[in-house]
């Protein structure tokens, strides 16, 4: 039930030995390459390309394991500072062969990436950052600062959640542990756990607003050194696609939101209530207090993970038997849950906050669908392996749909019927409530200086109730929910990626049940282990779909109608 960490290093003796060793094999690389990219032959530059990538890869293997640590245990802040340190250190040696590349003639560069077909969108998209990049100089400066900039307040992010308690009827519980509740069958343990939410968080929120207030700022100083239009652009520069699709998307979604006040409208009546809070979204539709254990999580997703191809069940097994997984709550553990992609040359490490409902059955799916996609495209290497979000997150929700299909056919009357239910449910979580958190964003990182409190909360229930409508009431405590969300603080702009996949899976799993199997299984898995290796439009172009336009997005909706019309058919409303 908790990793194994020897995959990466032993012990710390292993781990410095590592870091000694490629610190001198970064000083070597920058002295014999520093200068001289544009003048390498193609034999040559291949050689450079491939020693920069190793050290990377080390100085990646290095990171995971501090950051597994910091993860399992925000004691271990102070661990996690040193060897951010210790990357800079070595990372200023590597800092030039970017730069360097992107001042390279224009034909020496075709020259070198046709002579290196393996780094060839590495080497592409370095070219699209160059518009972008600061001299070596100044870029040495921010990579100094970064730890003590937004990784700082993304640090004390962590720990400060990572220690918080809420009081729920005398017992002192987790971030986990009492947003778990909300799924209770009983409202009045629902409408405790919302209140002892919200009373465990106010006294905080002038900390977490300065904390988004401060990565905001440096989002914006970012922005303007380096000249990008508006804070969304690194993002999907990152995640390798165009602002037209990202608008596309939401575009899209938000001309749907009628789909979820129908449901929410629907599930009041289901409930046999008047009015739905923000705390009935996850209320079961049946009493029956099914629990979904580990173990009995572990084999419903090994098994629909088998039915779909047996290579995937053969790495989930491997997930469960080699240590990638740290499962149960703990006192000081990050809250949450992800799939850490380590290092080609390890393994991914899954960590999650078991508490035995059915909502953590398909977190499950989720991050082993992300460790599956991160397994599957080692063979690209390290460069290449580092999906955009974008196509990442579709590994994870397409796995969840392999759980949903395969467990639904086992089920029956009331039973089935609430599995659909929280599957819409987890369909609005991952796409609609994504784009509120984006747009709401968008608002945050537009206001001109500081937001106060009340500047938060208004933006942050303006948009959720653009996506909920008259289908459920907000309450005084929703106002400053948006304080808790990570994602806004480690990533900014992350959360449409959740949406770009919900989205596309649905429209991929719309093709898998209307196409033969084994072709489509082939597709997928080649799609999967190209990793980072190729934009998401060339990606996705293996099932002839176009992301940029509106009408891909439009068939991902038709799926969510299509099984709000099955709810329907089966809930007799």
């Amino acid at each position: 039930m908790n990793w194994d960490l020897s995959a990466l290093y032993k012990n710390e003796i292993v781990l410095d030995k590592d870091l000694y060793d490629v610190m001198k094999r970064a000083k070597n690389f920058e002295s014999v390459c520093k200068g001289k990219l544009g003048i390498l032959s193609e034999n040559e530059f291949l050689e450079a390309i491939r020693e920069y990538e190793s050290i990377n890869q080390t100085l990646g293997r290095v990171m995971t394991y501090a950051f597994l640590k910091f993860a399992q245990n925000s004691d271990n802040g102070g661990f996690y500072a040193k060897y951010q340190q210790e990357y800079t250190n070595v990372a200023q040696y590597l800092l030039f062969f970017e730069l360097e590349f992107n001042k390279i003639p224009k034909l020496k560069q075709e020259t070198l990436i046709a002579a290196t077909p393996s780094y060839k969108f590495y080497l592409e998209s370095l070219l699209e950052e160059k518009p972008y990049q600061l001299s070596q100089k100044e870029e040495r400066i921010l990579l100094k600062k970064e730890m003590t900039s937004a990784s700082a307040f993304s640090r004390l992010f962590d720990e400060h959640f990572s220690r918080l308690q809420f009081s729920y009827e005398g017992k002192k519980l987790s971030e986990e542990e009492i947003l778990s509740k909300l799924q209770d069958s009983s409202r009045e343990v629902r409408r405790k756990a919302a209140s002892a939410f919200t009373k465990g968080l106010k006294p905080h929120q002038p900390l977490l607003a300065y904390i988004f207030n401060m990565i905001k700022a440096d989002l914006a100083s970012d922005c303007e050194l380096r000249g990008y239009k508006n804070p969304e652009m690194p993002r999907h520069l990152d995640n390798k696609i165009t602002q037209k699709s990202v608008d596309a998307l939401i575009k899209t979604a938000e001309g749907s939101f009628e789909l979820v006040q129908t449901y929410y409208t629907l599930k009041a009546k289901l409930l046999g209530l008047e009015t739905l809070y923000e705390y009935d979204r996850y209320a079961p539709l049946d009493d029956a207090k099914e629990v979904y254990d580990f173990e009995k999580s572990k084999q419903i997703v090994l098994s629909a993970f088998k039915e779909f191809n047996p290579k995937f069940h053969e790495i989930a097994l491997k997930a469960f038997d080699e240590g990638w997984i740290d499962v149960m709550p703990k006192n000081k553990k990050r809250g949450g849950a992800f799939s850490h992609p380590a290092t080609p040359n390890t393994h991914p490490f899954v960590l999650l906050n078991h508490t035995n409902t059915r909502r953590d059955l398909f977190t499950l799916a989720h991050e082993l669908g992300h460790a599956i996609h991160q397994y599957l495209s080692r063979d690209v290497g390290y460069l290449a392996s580092d999906t955009p979000l974008t196509t990442s997150e579709t590994a994870s929700v397409f796995a969840e749909m392999l759980v949903f299909d395969y467990i639904k056919n086992s089920l029956d009357g009331k039973e089935k019927c609430s599995l659909y239910a929280s599957k819409i449910e987890d369909i609005f979580s991952t796409l609609y409530r994504q784009i509120n958190f984006t747009t709401f964003e968008r608002l945050v990182h537009a206001h001109k200086g500081e937001l106060d409190l009340d500047t938060f909360n208004r933006y942050w229930m303006g948009e959720s109730k653009k996506m909920f409508g008259e289908s459920i009431i907000l309450s005084d405590d929703y106002h400053i929910w948006w304080s808790y969300i990570p994602h806004f603080i480690h990533s900014p702009f992350y959360c449409y990626a959740y949406s770009y996949g919900q989205l596309l899976v649905l429209a991929l799993y719309g093709l898998y049940k209307k196409s033969d199997k084994a072709t489509f299984v082939k597709n997928y898995t080649s799609f999967l282990s190209a990793g980072g290796s190729q934009s998401p439009k060339e990606l996705i172009k293996k099932f002839n779909f176009d992301i940029e336009d509106e009408n891909f997005w439009k068939l991902g909706i038709g799926e969510v109608e299509s099984l709000m019309n099955e709810f329907k058919g089966m809930s007799n409303a």
